[in-house]
């Protein structure tokens, strides 16, 4: 009996699964002050939640894993996810340099890459050799991480609201879900740029959600969960990796740039448009 109430409804096991696995790291992250901390084992940890629990809840379900969507997705597919997030995030940046939001380049940041790459070289040297190897071994690390989500969110949740309520109100409510997952660390821990929490958590929300149409988008016309991971550790690598700490504060910086400024999700909301004018050509939701 308890196997047949919860196949009916798949989506709410799945979302009270994500949060009692997620509640053990918001306790050890919010606990200890920082995201930070254990070496970023906590981190790593919660981003696995949503994948721990899809697994889950299709056991419990009596569903197969093959379901998720593991099929690598076709070339264009593949290559779009990873150069989608590049693509907005120089066009971001190029704006918030542009009309001195930020400045370009962070002389602080090159400096201490010099460091950390151990070589007898240049700030622009480092720098060139940090960008080469962030953007090609460093993505395939980042998507260890992204790939914990993304068997969740895209594998499981997209598909399944899908079969429900069609592309549009998949892409809101995996986009609500998505952003409020983050929250607890958005509000109460230290998951922020150093902006007022309520406008840090009003334009992190309005990317994630508009990128919930891009990502849900690309799940679904490839059929491959791969195109999430893809685009979820490219974002994060140019996003946090790359183009924030190459950008030199000029004293209002944090309010625009990142995750939690203005002009990332203002620009993202017009990607999210074209994505949803783009939805016919994921044919009707199959009806369950």
């Amino acid at each position: 009996m308890p196997v047949q109430q919860s196949s009916r409804r798949p989506v709410l096991t799945y979302l009270v699964l994500v949060l009692a696995f997620s509640a053990v790291f918001y306790f050890l992250m919010l606990k200890s002050h920082t995201i930070g901390a254990a070496g970023g084992l906590y981190v790593l940890g919660i981003m696995w939640c949503p994948a721990l629990a899809a697994m889950a809840t299709l056991k419990l379900i009596g569903r197969k894993l093959s379901e998720l969507g593991w099929s690598w997705p076709a070339t264009r597919y593949a290559f779009w996810s990873w150069a989608l997030p590049l693509f907005y995030a120089f066009i971001a940046y190029v704006i918030v340099w542009s009309f001195g939001l930020g400045g370009f380049p962070n002389h602080q940041f090159m400096d201490q890459l010099v460091t950390r790459m151990g070589l007898p070289i240049s700030p622009a040297a480092a720098t060139t050799l940090y960008i080469l190897l962030a953007g090609s071994f460093g993505l395939a690390r980042g998507l260890a991480s992204a790939l914990g989500e993304e068997i969740g969110w895209r594998g499981f949740l997209v598909p399944e609201l899908f079969k429900k309520v069609g592309f549009t109100g998949t892409a809101l409510i995996s986009g609500a879900v998505w952003s409020c997952w983050h929250y607890p660390l958005l509000i109460w821990g230290d998951y922020n740029s150093g902006t007022p929490t309520s406008y840090g958590l009003t334009c992190f929300t309005v990317m994630v959600v508009s990128l919930s149409f891009v990502f849900a988008w690309m799940r679904l016309k490839s059929g491959s969960l791969w195109t999430g991971a893809l685009l979820h550790a490219s974002h994060n690598l140019y996003i946090q990796g790359i183009f924030t700490p190459l950008t030199r504060d000029t004293g209002k910086t944090a309010w625009y740039i990142d995750e939690f400024g203005a002009v990332l999700p203002l620009l993202l909301l017009g990607f999210a448009i074209y994505a949803w004018s783009q939805r016919k050509e994921l044919g009707p939701s199959p009806k369950t």
